[in-house]
């Protein structure tokens, strides 16, 4: 009876199963019977899964956008050029963000969302970029003021060191540049350069050189002007009467005690910058000329902890990134323009840098405003002027160091030996260098920090254009 029910209650086998069993797969595998996950593995299971696909299709968004724009100027890189005709230039401009140490952060984001649609264009590009705050605008301004030099005739214009037969002239140049364009990589850029621009078209254009000008203005402040000397009460020593300062004739100065010790009255009027340039010819014109068209590209750079959700969403979202380069890039190739926007001259300088009212200017000047408020407080200026402090609390100690060394008034140490200090004209240099770093990093703060308006001249409004975006038609 029991080898019945046995017999009974066992089920048949597949001819799978049988097949599998003779593979030699263990029959407990087989035996098996599947089951859902646990609610931990379904939960990780599920945010996983939807976080791959949701970076799956941002990139894919991304190649198709990108796609999309270059397949809509392709044919612009087919058209044939004659045998003396240039293709289309533009120059692209990239300032330091401030409170980023990779100075290039700019023209990364224009090398990847925006140049693909260029080169599929065939439109060549340069790009200048600012190592430091304020580098920009200088650079700017000096190239404006040379421009209006060789427009006035104090200077001839550049020529190749061997000149080809067919080289463009002047004018080929500057036409080019008109075709071509200026693309300024976010707002920081934008108000770099309308204020080299400003500087360029309003200043004297007669060029200093800045660091020349600085070691002047340093050299009369009596940083390295040695102490004086204290009164010795006997006037003769060993029959001969002290040579202080009271004593020796006025022909002779302080350097015969201090041989690297360097003048520090005001420099003479041979070492300052005098301008030679006539009145009329140094007066700013009443009308600047035509300047290439500007492409305003918006770019945010997020930096530092706070920002890193920021990071995050910016990381699964390129594809906003992307559609922006790409349309910017493809109003320019496509050359829809529109005269630049004018700020509102009504409102009053106080109101425009109060800070209720945002820095808002009106009309150009006002592009991606928002992105300001991710660079407030990347840099502070007391940060510079606690290095100032410190550097010149221990400056006294290293120029008497350097000082004794030179006039081998004591011996050196065995420190010193292996690790000799710097001299004095080393610590000079050093601080001429400091200062420069120092001055340059507030003036280019005090261009872009948030509130700060951007410049702008009413001879600009005749004299820029800029790339607008796509018509609907066109964009489709």
């Amino acid at each position: 009876m029991l080898t019945l029910v046995q017999k009974t209650s066992q089920v048949p086998k597949s001819g799978a199963r049988a097949a599998l069993e003779y593979t030699g797969i263990p029959p407990s595998w087989l035996d098996k019977r599947p089951k859902l996950p646990s609610r931990n593995w379904l939960i990780f299971l599920s945010v996983t899964t939807s976080i791959v696909a949701y970076y799956v299709y941002d990139r894919r968004e991304c190649r198709r956008i990108r796609a999309d724009y270059s397949s809509r100027v392709e044919h612009l890189a087919k058209d044939p050029l004659g045998t003396t005709d240039l293709p289309r230039k533009v120059t692209v401009y990239g300032a330091k963000w401030p409170g980023d140490e990779d100075h290039d952060k700019s023209l990364k984001f224009f090398r990847k969302y925006v140049k693909p649609i260029l080169v599929a264009a065939a439109v060549d590009y340069e790009m200048v970029s600012g190592r430091r705050s304020g580098d920009l605008a200088n650079r700017i301004a000096d190239e404006i003021k040379t421009r209006r030099r060789v427009d006035s005739g104090l200077e001839p214009p550049f020529q190749s060191p061997m000149p080809l037969p067919n080289q463009p002239t002047l004018e080929q140049k500057r036409k080019r540049e008109l075709e071509g364009g200026i693309v300024l990589v976010g707002r920081h850029t934008l108000k770099e350069f309308m204020s080299g621009l400003k500087c360029g078209w309003t200043e004297s254009m007669d060029r200093a050189d800045r660091e020349d000008v600085l070691a002047q203005e340093l050299a009369s402040d009596g940083r390295f002007d040695e102490p004086e000397e204290s009164v010795v009460d006997p006037e003769v020593v060993d029959g001969e009467p002290l040579p202080t300062r009271s004593r020796l004739p006025p022909s002779q100065n302080a350097a015969l005690f201090s041989p690297l010790q360097m003048p520090s009255s005001s420099p003479s009027k041979s070492m300052q910058s005098i301008s030679n340039i006539p009145a009329y010819l140094d007066t700013p014109p009443s009308t600047i000329p035509t300047l290439p068209t500007l492409l305003l590209v918006p770019f945010t750079n997020h930096i530092g902890f706070r920002q890193v959700p920021n990071m995050l969403w910016g990381f699964f979202n390129e594809r906003h990134k992307v559609r922006a380069g790409s349309k910017a890039a493809y109003s320019l190739v496509m050359s829809h323009t529109r005269p630049f926007a004018a700020p509102n001259t009504t409102v009053s300088t106080s109101e425009v840098q109060d800070s209720q009212a945002g820095g808002r200017q009106g009309g150009d000047l006002d592009f991606d405003l928002p992105a300001e408020s991710y660079y407030d407080g990347a840099y502070t200026p007391s940060e510079t002027e606690k290095a100032r402090k410190t550097y010149y609390d221990a400056l006294p100690a290293k120029l008497a160091t350097a000082r004794a060394l030179a006039r081998g008034t004591r011996a050196p140490t065995k420190e010193e030996d292996s690790h000799p200090p710097p001299t004095e004209v080393e610590l000079r240099a050093e601080r001429l260098k400091k200062e420069m770093r120092w001055r340059g990093d507030e003036a280019g703060w005090d261009i872009v920090k948030p509130g700060q308006p951007g410049q702008w001249d009413e001879r600009f409004a005749d004299a820029l254009q800029v790339f607008d975006e796509p018509r609907a038609n066109d964009v489709g």
